[in-house]
């Protein structure tokens, strides 16, 4: 349990760093003239960076353990936080963004090393859902309460508050995280960059890929970029009022990504369950395309953030078909596409709306052809994924 805590405080933050742009989006407009298209490349480097950095993350987890891992590089979120509350213009915020990503980049993967080399394999479902759904509160707090700090302190001191904050959770990593023992590498994975080439080779996996891609990079490009812009743009919403909307998605977010690890059970294994999952992400990121009114709207985007949580459905199922001597490269390697997916959906998506509202399309009918476009997306990868064998032959 104490392991538990010490990792879940630390994907708290790393929950919260992907999430909070869209609170301060107005904020970054309003004094370093950010547009739509700047600010969907400033929420694309966070994720290109996070996703980048897993090569080494996944060699160092295999080498060095978690407890050295997550530590050296939760320094780069600590440095990248206080560059943010000090930036002045858009190339720090972009610095400071990569920082961050890389910062924050093992720290999911770490907890899910050591599950996984802990923890019997059929409660890695249950352990990966936990960490996931309890986790969430890094989006709770990147709604709501740090739109009313923002209010309060302004988006600078409140940035500097969270980059303490990390620096302790890396000294509380440092001090009382504990590795599993080492594992004996196989012959075959000598070099230990082979390892990626050897998890690429895994068949079974192949069809799973499209959905990991899409799968979270649709939900969290709603949440952590667009659903400010959106209930302010299309419905008016003030500020505390488009907290109070990304407040109920990270809510749904959190309860969903919990109740999957029951779910997992009840459904018989992780891709029914994903399946399910991701056809009413599906249902609800069309229905948010042809919303009409706010109540409406909300509605579908709690729905998304429900049922969209399927990454730790999609991570448990990859997770059988890994040998232990490369779990750490493993699970970086699903984790690159998983973030890498929703990187390039920032940047593209900040590059569609901006265009459509420069070139004077409403917006109502920008952000309904952007969720329409993502729904399709998910259904695609997720007919794909239908493929995928649910268990090993043996």
């Amino acid at each position: 349990m104490p392991t538990f805590l010490v990792l879940l405080l630390a994907y708290v933050l790393s929950q919260f760093f992907r999430a909070f742009l869209a609170i301060v989006a107005a904020d970054l407009g309003r004094d370093l003239g950010l547009d739509a298209a700047r600010l969907g490349e400033v929420s694309a480097i966070w994720f290109a960076a996070f996703a980048v950095a897993q090569v080494p993350v996944g060699l160092a987890l295999d080498r060095f353990g978690p407890r050295r891992t997550m530590a050296v590089f939760m320094l780069a979120a600590v440095a990248g936080a206080a560059l943010f509350a000090a930036a002045t213009s858009a190339a720090m915020v972009l610095l400071a963004m990569a920082l961050i990503g890389i910062g924050c980049s093992p720290v999911l993967m770490a907890s899910l090393y050591v599950f996984g080399r802990t923890a019997p394999p059929h409660r890695f479902a249950l352990l990966a859902s936990a960490m996931i759904g309890l986790g969430s509160a890094g989006n709770l707090a990147g709604a709501a309460p740090l739109a009313l700090a923002v209010e309060v302190f302004g988006w600078r001191a409140s940035m500097a508050g969270i980059a303490a904050l990390t620096l302790a959770s890396t000294a509380l990593v440092y001090a009382a995280l504990q590795d599993p023992p080492p594992v004996a590498a196989t012959g075959a994975v000598g070099n230990p960059l082979r390892g990626f080439v050897t998890v690429a080779r895994i068949r079974p996996l192949w069809p799973m890929l499209p959905l990991v891609a899409v799968s979270y990079a649709v939900v969290i490009a709603v949440r952590s970029l667009w659903i400010a812009p959106y209930f302010g743009e299309v419905h008016g919403f003030g500020a505390v009022a488009r907290g109070n909307a990304a407040l109920a998605m990270a809510v749904a977010m959190t309860l969903g990504a919990l109740a999957y690890g029951p779910l997992e059970r009840l459904l018989g294994g992780p891709k029914p369950t994903t399946v399910a999952g991701s056809l009413l992400a599906t249902l609800a990121l069309i229905g948010l395309g042809l919303a009409q009114g706010p109540v409406l709207a909300l509605c579908w985007v709690t729905l998304l953030g429900a049922a969209g949580m399927t990454y730790g459905m999609l991570m448990s199922h990859g997770r059988l078909f890994l040998p232990a001597d490369l779990l750490g490269r493993g699970v970086t390697f699903l984790n690159f596409l998983f973030i890498g997916g929703a990187g390039l959906l920032q940047y593209m998506s900040g590059q569609i709306v901006g265009a459509g509202l420069a070139a004077g399309v409403p917006p109502a009918l920008v952000y309904g052809r952007l969720f329409m476009a993502f729904g399709v997306a998910l259904l695609v990868a997720t007919v794909v994924y239908l493929r995928a064998p649910a268990r090993p032959a043996s």
